[in-house]
């Protein structure tokens, strides 16, 4: 074989082993890129992501906390950590803790000398641990009190003298337990009908106005330093809430201490943002703290609305029409929603040198009595959290209303 046909072969040979070896380098070359491409773009992702949850999980607290203070009724699974999803959210975002249910009379005692403090205990110690306020709710109420209270060993109503013993009792025990360790105390709850006259409850029948006075005495000698309130639904109502304000007028011309009236917020949709700016107003005027209570936002239907508030004994058969939702909340009723509290936060923000705390009753939909009032089995959707424990989008907005004011 000629010589310059085996050297052109070997050139071309060698040629080709080149080209094979530079391709492989590109190729590995490119891979590099793409690998660290995807690093760069996967760690921008981690950013993005860790700043849109910082975004949804800013504190409520936090954003309110030179505004006024954030806080939420809680059960005893919550107070102990055994719902850990909910305890997660409270540790996060509120400060003022009122227990729900355990601190009401037939919590504490159901018969008559026999007084359980296990879930109000609970609370306290969590509240100690994670350096919360507490809301005492409540001493004296017509609802979720023993029958046993307003009769005799005869089955007779109650005499004056031993109903007044029996309030004493009650309230010393529960209030002298945890002296100086409540903020302040639901005093008085509802004892007014939306007309402005007196609920023709038990204690009034028995006491006339006179349990109203006798009630805050009492709470101011258990406990002297707590802060001392009227409690109601509905006082957005004109003549509810001039009923409210002339008692507490009269409690103070008697020498009788009561700090503040506490407005509840279960509303319906559109919640009457005019009518309770008024009623915010009137409280201020009489130099009275105002706390908005209880708050939660309906998106059902109320099947009686000459009846909507918050009466407890209310107790409608269960009908579709009156739970659309039952598999999640509409895209309007949602808007509408969200609408509704940040109406709300405006109106309070606005309110914000007269209005000492603003309390949600409940932390999620999961747990809110709304889901079985004033009819059972429904599902309803009023509160900040969702059936996720998560914040609903609106609560973003809650907080950025918040945060314009520090600005």
């Amino acid at each position: 074989m000629p010589k310059t046909f085996t050297l052109l072969n070997t050139i071309k040979l060698i040629n080709l082993c080149l080209l094979f070896l530079a391709t492989q380098a590109c190729q590995q070359l490119k891979s590099k890129d793409a690998e660290s491409i995807a690093v760069d773009v996967n760690q921008q992702a981690k950013v993005n992501t860790s700043n849109v949850d910082q975004k949804q999980h800013d504190p409520l607290a936090n954003s309110f906390d030179s505004l006024f203070q954030i806080g939420v009724a809680i059960n005893q699974k919550q107070a102990t950590g055994e719902d850990k999803a909910s305890r997660n959210i409270i540790d996060k975002h509120f400060q003022v803790l009122t227990a729900e249910n355990d601190m009401k009379w037939e919590s504490i005692q159901k018969v008559e000398g026999n007084f359980t403090f296990d879930g109000a205990d609970a609370l306290l110690n969590y509240a100690k641990q994670s350096s919360k306020d507490v809301i005492g709710h409540v001493l004296v109420w017509h609802s979720q009190t023993p029958d046993w209270v307003f009769t005799d060993e005869q089955g007779e109503p109650a005499s004056r003298e031993l109903l007044l013993d029996r309030m004493k009792t009650q309230i010393f025990a529960l209030a002298g337990r945890y002296k100086g360790k409540i903020k302040g105390w639901d005093v008085v709850n509802e004892a007014f009908e939306d007309d402005g006259s007196f609920r023709q409850s038990k204690w009034y029948q028995i006491l006339g106005e006179e349990f109203i006075e006798k009630a805050f005495e009492f709470a101011q000698q258990a406990d002297p330093n707590a802060q001392l309130y009227y409690n109601d639904y509905n006082l957005f109502k004109p003549a509810k809430i001039d009923a409210a304000i002339a008692l507490a007028n009269r409690l103070r011309d008697k020498g009788i201490r009561i700090d503040g009236i506490g407005l509840q917020g279960h509303y319906g949709m559109p919640p009457p943002v005019a009518e309770l700016e008024s009623s915010i107003q009137k409280v201020a005027d009489n130099n009275l703290m105002v706390m908005i209570t209880e708050l939660d936002i309906t998106v059902l239907k109320f099947p009686d609305e000459e009846k909507m508030g918050a009466d407890v004994s209310l107790n409608f058969a269960l009908k579709d029409e009156y739970n659309p939702y039952p598999n999640g909340i509409s895209s309007e009723a949602s808007q509408q929603l969200a609408k509704a509290y940040t109406d709300l936060f405006r109106l309070f923000i606005k309110y914000q040198k007269h209005i000492d705390r603003v309390t949600l009753w409940g932390v999620s939909d999961n747990n809110t009595w709304r889901n079985n009032w004033p009819m059972k089995g429904r599902t309803d959707y009023p509160l900040l959290f969702d059936r996720n424990y998560q914040a609903k989008p609106f609560v973003n907005e809650l907080i950025s209303l918040a945060e314009q004011q520090k600005r």
